[in-house]
């Protein structure tokens, strides 16, 4: 029923947004494709649609891999074609190998993604990929022809796409008529080379080997047929056939490669992250696996992943002694830093977490993984008005993460600030289109607020936002 209701959401939304197309009195860009759907319309499109992944999808709340996987964004981003480099960037849980783009700059990769990469410059192949989706308005395009057949079937078609991505189910996107499906699937190939093509422009001047793309296009290949007929979504809609892997090596080998970036040392430490995430075995399996894996393969990578697997099983003196180890041979590394302040605070010496990591901040002021583990140390030294501060200041750059609405309301709980708390899940809650449980948690709020004109106000203020949203979806 919950599939079911996602996809009725969907699909609501976007014909509602259509039926109000005529009320919109937006620019005229001089080009068919934004006659047809503006990057505002695209961008009230990708609100809709993060609202469903946040409220669906399983979701990786690690600030380490989160802020690697932005910075590569956004480094990628200056030399592509994107215009409006607003993004929103969702870590999807899922082993699965996938990654997506969705209108408004919704960029989404799974942790798979990183597992089947053997570098940067691989990984970078796919992001620039999804990157030119967007600068190349894929999805308006699609929008648009059909337009020019069946607006309806269209709106039921993407749909069905967003679906598939929200439940990681293939099957969600077979739907839909025939002649329909086959018309999208054909556009789809032709978007993809074309995505490919920028995509290949932008790993170049982003700086990258350009063998990156064709050697992760065999990766691909190779999953492909390992799975058989249970391909992972990804390799539905991005289909990699053997003319599109030749093709890529055949444009990096027109490429003088004078000593473009393969690799980086932080992509090799959140793939250990990764790994050590994903082992499917117990805390004390996953050590002596990850312990022999470094001892027959003695890499970043795996070395970075024992560490973490140490720490899981609550062995952190076992753990620091490693991450001491590696930051001999990269004293100045901040994921290592981080990290090991991760580890101090996992076996609870408090004081020297919060040195370290205060020596972190000093050098990258306002560091998010770095200050998220400072808001941690100080909660857990009941410093809870300071640890409230330090996420509200990341609040003000990241009032779209859940998972920092989530932290927050932890914290204003155990802080005793039941108002704060109340309002902080409220807010979680919109995120995710939850409207009805967002409207609970403020009208909590309310009644808790006391005297305070302000704070009163600001909540009423939200108390309507969400009983507009909620008339909205049920017609009213």
């Amino acid at each position: 029923m919950l599939i079911l209701r996602s996809l009725f959401l969907i699909i609501f939304f976007f014909q509602f947004l259509f039926a109000q197309e005529k009320d919109l009195n937006l620019p005229n860009l001089g080009d068919r494709v934004s006659g047809v759907i503006s990057l505002e319309q695209e961008r009230i499109l990708g609100q809709g649609f993060l609202e469903q992944v946040y409220a669906q999808a399983p979701l990786i709340n690690d600030p380490i891999i989160q802020e690697y996987t932005e910075l590569l964004i956004y480094r990628l981003s200056e030399t592509s074609q994107v215009k409006d480099r607003k993004y929103t960037i969702v870590l999807i849980d899922e082993k699965s190998l996938n990654a997506f783009a969705a209108p408004g700059g919704v960029i989404g990769v799974n942790g798979g993604l990183f597992l089947n990469a053997g570098n940067e410059a691989q990984l970078a192949s796919v992001l620039g990929h999804e990157l030119a989706h967007l600068s190349q308005r894929h999805f308006a395009r699609n929008v648009l022809r059909g337009r020019d057949t069946n607006l309806a079937s269209s709106l039921v078609m993407v749909s069905a796409i967003a679906l598939a991505i929200i439940s990681n189910n293939p099957t969600a996107f077979i739907t839909g008529p025939a002649a329909l499906q086959q018309q999208q699937l054909r556009y789809s190939r032709i978007f993809e080379r074309e995505a490919d093509r920028y995509g290949f422009n932008n790993l170049i001047a982003a700086g990258y080997d350009p063998a990156g793309m064709g050697q992760m296009f065999e990766n691909m290949a190779k999953v492909r047929k390992l799975a058989g007929d249970n391909p992972p979504e990804f390799l539905l809609t991005h289909p990699i056939t053997s003319s599109r892997v030749s093709d890529a090596f055949n444009a990096a080998d027109q490429i003088e490669f004078t000593g473009g970036k393969k690799n980086t040392i932080n992509f090799e430490f959140v793939k250990g992250r990764l790994k050590a995430r994903y082992n499917m075995s117990s805390p004390q399996a996953a050590v002596r696996y990850f312990e022999k894996m470094y001892a027959d393969m003695p890499t970043n990578e795996n070395k970075y992943a024992y560490i973490s697997a140490l720490q899981t099983n609550g062995e952190t003196d076992r753990a620091l002694d490693e991450m001491n180890e590696v930051l001999k041979k990269f004293p100045k590394n901040l994921i290592l830093n981080i990290t090991k302040s991760e580890i101090l605070l996992s076996g609870q010496r408090l004081n020297e977490a919060q040195e370290n990591i205060d020596q972190v901040l000093n050098i990258a002021p306002g560091n998010y993984p770095a200050s998220i583990i400072k808001s941690k140390i100080l909660s857990s030294k009941k410093e809870f008005i300071k640890a409230e501060e330090i996420l509200r200041d990341l609040l003000i750059s990241k009032n779209r993460d859940p998972g920092l609405w989530i932290q927050l309301s932890e914290v204003q709980r155990a802080g005793k600030n039941i108002v704060g708390y109340h309002l902080s899940r409220g807010e979680y809650y919109t995120l995710i289109g939850d409207f009805d449980n967002a409207l609970n948690q403020f009208q909590f709020a309310l009644s808790l607020s006391g005297n305070s004109f302000q704070t009163s106000e600001t909540i009423m203020t939200k108390i309507k936002f969400a009983k507009e949203r909620l008339g909205k979806r049920r017609g009213f």
